[in-house]
């Protein structure tokens, strides 16, 4: 196998607001796994968040690049875990996926199709960001929007988008940015609008301030920043309602799938997250996305242009090429 990669400039549409920053784009590192003429793609993002840069990305790869070129084959190196990368969840997801792109490719099946899943279109959320106005996407088709708080009066805010929007489902998600004692008088306040969930609510890194607000909140609470590996999700039955589940934090489809099916067996509802990505990196998520109660796979959707095509959402709307492997390609 040959690993190789490019790295992609991705500026969204407009800036996006969340409560701890504002981001007009990002770089991706586009990468390739080819072997006996077929090629699979996957993709990382750069985050400061994560304090992941493209240096950082790429030097992790060429870390990497001679052990999986020593592999026989996709099969031999997912079942390899590449220790060298494991420290970079985003890239380890990137790797991940490629691999499944080259595994789908030789079996002539879509990944969902290597999981023993059908396929069924599937809606996506839109994310509303701090002071963006919701109604271009309504006008667009999206039913399922998730507002971004954080940033000032949030009930006031909710209550401003329910008016616009009032047969949208709505997911909250302030990123972290309320005390827990605010949480529970701002989710009670907004209950009444008819709210499905929220994601993290509080700060990441208090367990209990978390189940705390949980216990109180008469609007389901979903661990996002908490929940990022099997490790962490085992700790949430009866602490929370729900986990966001991201690739690029959990260490890809592998991970993902592990994740998922620990959350459904004891309790837990799933949501299925992303970062802002092209189509190549939203992509895997959407193979997992009938395991998921919501598909938060948006990130492609929020780019000025999508070097990757293959898996719909502009109208709200996920659908699948039912090509082999991924299902995408250079737009």
């Amino acid at each position: 196998m040959r690993l190789t990669w490019t790295v992609t400039p991705l500026a969204l549409r407009e800036p996006l607001r969340i409560s701890r920053s504002v981001m007009a784009g990002r770089d991706a590192v586009q990468l390739t796994v080819a072997h006996e003429g077929l090629r699979g793609h996957g993709e990382a993002v750069t985050s400061v968040y994560h304090r992941l840069d493209v240096e950082r990305i790429t030097g992790l790869l060429r870390r990497l690049r001679p052990a999986l070129e020593e592999l026989p084959g996709p099969e031999a190196a997912l079942a390899a875990v590449p220790d060298s990368v494991a420290e970079a969840p985003g890239v380890l997801a990137a790797v991940d996926a490629a691999l499944h792109d080259l595994v789908g490719k030789r079996c002539g099946l879509p990944v969902h199709a290597l999981f023993g899943h059908g396929w069924s279109d599937t809606a996506t959320a839109f994310t509303v960001g701090i002071g963006q106005d919701p109604a271009p996407v309504l006008g667009r088709g999206f039913r399922l929007l998730k507002i971004k708080l954080g940033g000032g009066d949030d009930v006031a805010r909710v209550r401003e988008i329910r008016r616009a929007a009032p047969g949208a489902r709505l997911l909250l998600d302030p990123n972290g940015a309320w005390t827990a004692d605010e949480a529970v008088r701002i989710l009670d306040r907004v209950a009444p609008l008819g709210i499905e969930a929220v994601e993290q609510p509080v700060a990441p890194g208090a367990p209990d301030a978390l189940a705390w607000v949980a216990a109180r909140s008469a609007i389901p609470v979903i661990a996002d920043e908490d929940a990022r590996t099997l490790e962490d999700v085992r700790n949430l039955p009866g602490a929370v309602h729900g986990v966001n589940v991201k690739l690029a934090e959990c260490g890809g489809l592998t991970a993902a799938r592990r994740i998922v099916e620990f959350a459904r067996d004891h309790g837990l509802q799933v949501m299925l997250g992303c970062q802002v990505a092209s189509s190549l990196g939203i992509a895997p998520a959407v193979h997992l996305a009938r395991s998921a109660r919501w598909a938060d796979l948006d990130g492609h959707l929020l780019l000025a242009e999508d070097p990757w095509t293959g898996i719909g959402g502009h109208d709200g709307v996920l659908r699948l090429s039912g090509e082999p492997g991924l299902g995408v390609r250079p737009a």
